[in-house]
C-alpha cells in the first residue's frame, strides 16, 4: 500500500480536524511553484534469469487495462460542485507543467465502467490533500466520496475503497505522526460503507540510528 507521500508513511505535519486541514490547504500547496511531484515508486531491479526470460505476450486484462478511458482529473475537481472552493482556488500545476494528481481506475462500485480515484497531492512532497471517487451515470462522472482532512490517500483494494489518514498531535517531529487510522470502504445499496478499521499508534522510542526518534507501530483493531 502506498503511503500518504507515495511509498512513505511519514508526511509533513497538518491539522486533524476538518477546519484545520482547509484552513491549512493554501500553506500545504504552496510548493505547488516548484518542480516535480515527489519520487515516484520503484520497482525491484530484475535479475539476470528474468531479463534472458522471452517477453510475455500481453493478455486479455492488460488489453482491457490499456483500453481505459482517461479521464482530466483537475477538470472534475473543478466542475465538482462537492468539491470545496479552497481546493478549487488552490488547485495549481507543479512548476507550471502537470498537476500534482495521482488517478487510479477500477472497480469499486460494481459499475459496467472503471471508478476513477483522484488523489490531490502537493508539489514539493507528494502530501495527500484531498481525495474523490467518481462514477460514470449516463455518461458523467459523478462524485461518490469526497475527503478533504490532509493527510489522507485512497487507493483501490480488491475492490474496496481503503482511505488512510495520519494525526498529529502537539510537539510531533516532521515527518512522523502520532497516529494513522485506515478505514475500509464497501460500495453497498448506493453508497460506500465502513468495513473495517485500524488504528495505529506510532512509538516515538525508536532510535533510527542518528540519535533521532522515530515510530515503531503499535496497532489496535
Amino acid at each position: 500500500m502506498r503511503g500518504l507521500i507515495r511509498g512513505n508513511r511519514n508526511t509533513v505535519a497538518a491539522g486533524t480536524t476538518a477546519v484545520a486541514g482547509l484552513a491549512a490547504f493554501g500553506l500545504l500547496v504552496a510548493g505547488c511553484d516548484s518542480d516535480g511531484t515527489g519520487a515516484r515508486d520503484a520497482g525491484a531491479a530484475r535479475s539476470q534469469a528474468e531479463s534472458r526470460s522471452p517477453v510475455p505476450q500481453p493478455s486479455g486484462t492488460d488489453s482491457a487495462a490499456k483500453a481505459v478511458k482517461r479521464v482530466d482529473a483537475a477538470a472534475l475537481i473543478k466542475a465538482d460542485p462537492k468539491v470545496s472552493n479552497v481546493v478549487k482556488r488552490e488547485l495549481k500545476t507543479c512548476g507550471g507543467r502537470e498537476y500534482p494528481i495521482d488517478v487510479s481506475y477500477g472497480t469499486l462500485t460494481g459499475n459496467n465502467t472503471p471508478d476513477v480515484v483522484v488523489n490531490l497531492m502537493t508539489c514539493s512532497d507528494a502530501m495527500g490533500i484531498a481525495t474523490y471517487v467518481y462514477r460514470e451515470d449516463s455518461g458523467k462522472y459523478r462524485n461518490v466520496f469526497a475527503a478533504e482532512e490532509p493527510p489522507v490517500y485512497s487507493e483501490i483494494d480488491r475492490g474496496d475503497l481503503v482511505v488512510t489518514k495520519q494525526q498529529y498531535t502537539k510537539g510531533d517531529a516532521m515527518g512522523y505522526s502520532s497516529s494513522e487510522d485506515v478505514i475500509t470502504y464497501h460500495w453497498s445499496a448506493g453508497r460506500f460503507a465502513e468495513t473495517d478499521s485500524v488504528h495505529t499508534d506510532f512509538s516515538k522510542a525508536v532510535s533510527s540510528g542518528d540519535g533521532t526518534a522515530t515510530s515503531a507501530p503499535t496497532t489496535d483493531n
